[in-house]
């Protein structure tokens, strides 16, 4: 009785293989199955599709490391149409910025601004240590005629930050499939190996670029949280102290 029922078992595994064979079964299963089907496009077409689905966006979150210059600065940015706010690191020193509009709005600790004036002291800048203490963990509004203000604020534009960010070098071409937080991806490679950088694609809803290695090892940038709002408010005037002179040129 047991050969016999063992010789049922056998031949029904054996007509449902046959059977998911004849349907292209789970050997030829579809990758793009499910998904918003840029990955079925050449290369060179997912990288359009990912910068114009990034430019119509209206709000991006914009988090890890950027090499640019010599200098490699960590970022945790949420950006929008009008301004952005969030956390930039450089050489030990960690500042907030925020921009409301054209105001823009830098915060750090008493160590960040004292650090400046060791730097700065010569070209008579900077913050004295009575200075740097009043300034510790309060808004300075820096003004739109500093030096400073056009690098800082380039950190809040999401328009600048994207068109910065997004650009591979070199031949595109397409790589392996993955994941980025769990959302589905492809990957397109710019130059040779991917030495012009790689941008990883979401293949669910729209194909908002979700992972960027820029070229030469200049950074990895994780982009999330696409076309989720959020609220800028400028600070209270309690909170904002006028530096007085040039911000210095640390950050």
């Amino acid at each position: 009785m047991r050969t016999r029922k063992s010789a049922l078992v056998a031949a029904m595994c054996a007509g449902l293989a046959a059977t998911l064979v004849a349907c292209g079964g789970e050997g030829d299963k579809d990758p793009d199955a499910g998904t918003n089907g840029v990955g079925k496009l050449p290369a060179a077409k997912i990288e359009g599709k990912a910068r114009t689905a990034a430019g119509s966006a209206r709000a991006v979150r914009l988090s890890g490391n950027l090499v640019t210059k010599g200098r490699t600065y960590t970022l945790n940015m949420r950006l929008k149409d009008g301004g952005g706010t969030g956390q930039v690191s450089t050489k030990g020193s960690t500042f907030e910025l925020l921009r409301v509009g054209k105001d823009l709005y830098l915060k750090a600790d008493e160590g960040f601004w004292s650090s400046q004036h060791g730097k700065s002291a010569e070209a008579g800048q900077g913050a004295s240590g009575d200075a740097a203490h009043k300034l510790d963990d309060k808004y300075v509004k820096v003004p739109s005629g500093d030096p400073s203000y056009r690098r800082l604020t380039g950190f809040t534009d999401k328009k600048v930050m994207l068109e910065g960010l997004l650009g591979l070098h070199g031949e595109i071409t397409s790589g392996d499939r993955g994941e980025v937080s769990g959302v589905r991806t492809i990957r397109v490679l710019g130059g040779k190996g991917g030495e012009g950088g790689s941008l990883d694609v979401s293949l669910e809803g729209r194909p908002y670029p979700l992972r960027l290695q820029r070229a030469g090892r200049a950074g990895v940038i994780r982009l999330a949280d696409w076309n989720k709002d959020f609220t800028l408010t400028a600070p209270d005037k309690d909170h904002v102290l006028d530096y007085g002179r040039q911000i210095p040129e640390g950050p």
